[in-house]
């Protein structure tokens, strides 16, 4: 096949190729979120401890981390729409496969087998949106991505909270096949693969670079999520892991850069924008499921909400999300993206800035604002730059660097999510230390306090045991107070980070394909 044939290569419809691919890509990106919620339940079933359930969620971020930088591999191997359809039959029958598991080990596994199938779909659907767009319909269509891979993580939580509530957390997997079946139905009829993505012959594979790719992949993920809880680097386990992952990093980049036939063509970073667009993104899908994890969480720690009143909490994020697509469809065409991302960025800075003064005394209502301003901080920042990092790349590779982009997101989602972890223990046993000083038998205002409960408990037991409990009800309140500011200053960094991310906006190239 020619360049020039390749070139003027058009799909009969682009806007019907939208259908199958984004409800794969949002089944995918649900998905990621929607057991989170229902790991107690998860547990209770299997009798295990919490702990061991995190396995549910971790099996399949490493198994999708390990085929989406495979995707331009596979799709040589088999042909990009032989290759969707199977991921996405295999995702669905492992869906099937978590509902109806009676073990953990059974669970896991199927998890497993549903990250792999899942891995490829959200890079395919933007290597196709990118491919079949361009001028003002490329800037809707990646509006319509954006929402897809921005709305369906938010909803998760929601829609898991109420499925395990009302029905059973079976459900949250179940509901994936009907519609995984709908996606093959629609994927036979209305995918169509261009030149450069059918079915290659001879294409080699590249062992050592699978070899380390698996070093590299499932070490990482595992020492990024058990890392909190091994205390880091003081633990042997977490230390062998951490040479682990570096020596298949090291490994898989010599491998790719020697080998002719490689999993990934690095090449593409030499793109500026590509580069950059990808530094930014991956700073913001950590901010994005870091500040995920951590609303919930404080939610239900701190203010006593149940796991679906918390997860409703993460609405209004859909709703500043649905506003930013509405915007970015409107006026995309008619503003510089470069202003539109810088924009959007600088609201998510503020969202993240006003969620630093939460307090104790706040209701549901005051984290509305916030996170509409997050929802809609995300899309307008997102989106331009999904659309300017891989305008400047040919449609040929654009499969390459989409699954390595998506990749790089996956491992920046990752590291957000560990470090929300890491935040909440490490800035509470900060500021525990500090407060702890006021304790003392010199500060005035401390006696004064502890007398006063003393005197209250000792009207319902004797006096040593009123002083003991008087003392224990001010150290649980320092306690929580502390945690509390761990979580004010996890805000406040997010929006520090959105701040050096928005210098980079200004040196993106607006330029034409």
């Amino acid at each position: 096949m020619s360049t020039l044939s390749q070139e003027n290569w058009k799909p009969k419809n682009p806007w019907l190729l939208v259908i199958p691919t984004m409800l794969a890509a949002f089944m995918f990106a649900l998905d990621e979120t929607i057991a989170n919620i229902a790991l107690p339940h998860m547990a209770g079933s299997f009798s295990v401890s919490h702990q061991e359930s995190i396995w549910v969620l971790t099996s399949y971020l490493i198994a999708s981390c390990l085929t989406i930088p495979m995707i331009d591999w596979l799709g040589r191997l088999m042909g990009r729409k032989a290759l969707f359809i199977s991921c996405v039959t295999l995702f669905t029958a492992a869906s099937f496969m978590c509902g109806i598991s009676t073990s953990i080990g059974m669970m896991v596994i199927s998890r497993f087998l549903q990250g792999l199938g899942g891995g490829v779909l959200i890079p395919i659907a933007q290597a196709i949106m990118m491919e079949n767009f361009e001028g003002d319909e490329l800037n809707r269509a990646g509006s319509i991505f954006g929402m897809v891979v921005i709305i369906a993580p938010i909803l998760g939580p929601v829609l898991g909270g109420w499925i395990t509530e009302n029905w059973s957390w079976h459900w949250i997997y179940f509901i994936n096949i009907p519609i995984g079946i709908i996606i093959v139905a629609l994927s036979y009829k209305l995918i169509e693969d261009p030149p450069y993505a059918q079915k290659q012959s001879n294409v080699k594979t590249d062992y050592w670079g699978l070899l380390f790719l698996i070093m590299f992949a499932v070490a990482f993920e595992i020492m990024m999520d058990k890392g909190n809880d091994q205390d880091w680097f003081n633990s042997s386990f977490i230390v062998k892991l951490t040479v682990i992952w570096v020596i298949g990093l090291i490994g898989f980049i010599i491998s790719q850069v020697r080998q002719k036939d490689s999993l990934i063509k690095f090449d593409v970073l030499k793109d500026f924008n590509y580069f950059m667009g990808t530094v930014v993104l991956t700073v913001m899908n950590a901010i994005l499921l870091a500040s995920m994890a951590m609303l919930p969480q404080f939610m239900q720690n701190m203010m006593g909400y149940d796991s679906f009143t918390s997860g409703l909490t993460m609405m209004p994020r859909g709703v500043g999300c649905l506003i930013g697509v509405i915007l970015c469809g409107k006026i995309s065409s008619k503003v510089d993206p470069r202003v539109l991302s810088f924009i959007g960025i600088f609201i998510l800075c503020l969202g993240s800035w006003d969620l630093g003064f939460i307090n104790l005394e706040i209701s549901s209502m005051n984290v509305v604002v916030p996170n509409i301003l997050y929802g809609l901080g995300m899309t307008l920042g997102m989106i331009p730059v999904i659309t300017l990092s891989c305008k400047t790349i040919p449609p040929e590779r654009m499969s390459n660097a989409s699954g390595l982009q998506n990749f790089i997101k996956t491992i920046g989602g990752a590291v957000g999510t560990s470090l929300v972890a890491t935040f909440i223990s490490r800035f509470s046993q900060m500021h525990q230390h500090m407060m702890v000083d006021w304790l003392r038998d010199t500060n005035t205002v401390y006696l004064e306090r502890l007398q006063a409960y003393a005197g209250q408990f000792a009207q319902l037991t004797d006096f040593s045991s009123a002083a003991y409990m008087a003392q224990t009800m001010i150290y649980n309140e320092l306690s929580r107070q502390a945690h509390l500011w761990a979580y004010v200053d996890s805000f406040r960094i997010f929006a520090i980070a959105g701040l050096i991310i928005l210098l980079l906006i200004p040196l993106l190239r607006v330029k034409k394909a």
